[in-house]
């Protein structure tokens, strides 16, 4: 990822990713903007539900393979080390999904939590 300014007074962003592998562009531009945003100095939050929550789980990252875009990998690792990835609960408990199946620091939590995040003051959400 090149480097973008930090822009002053920048709110946090939630972004939520509601796809993986059968929507590969809009997965990857959740996690681009993600990426993105963390270079640019906001605090950011990536939400994962439906075929997303795979890209959080240790072993099962799907690759997306997209010409000219930054594997997925980098950009979930850019988020993973400095922002918050969390899991939808139901979507994890859908699939078998436990917290020792994620990644290293990766968390689950209901749709409570996703609604506190976006109701902060500032804050904005956004969903691919």
């Amino acid at each position: 990822m090149s480097a973008v300014a930090t822009i002053p007074g920048i709110r946090p962003v939630a972004i939520k990713i509601t796809c993986g592998v059968e929507a590969a562009e809009r997965a990857n531009q959740g996690w681009t903007v993600a990426a993105t945003a963390i270079a640019s100095g906001a605090e950011v939050a990536v939400w994962l539900t439906g075929e997303a929550v795979w890209f959080a789980v240790v072993g099962r990252q799907p690759d997306l393979e997209l010409e000219y875009a930054t594997p997925v990998a980098e950009l979930v690792e850019t988020v993973r080390s400095s922002g918050r990835i969390v899991v939808c609960t139901q979507c994890a408990a859908r699939r078998k999904i436990v917290a020792t199946d994620l990644i290293n620091g990766a968390t689950i939590a209901g749709a409570a939590s996703f609604v506190e995040a976006v109701l902060r003051p500032q804050a904005q959400a956004l969903i691919y």
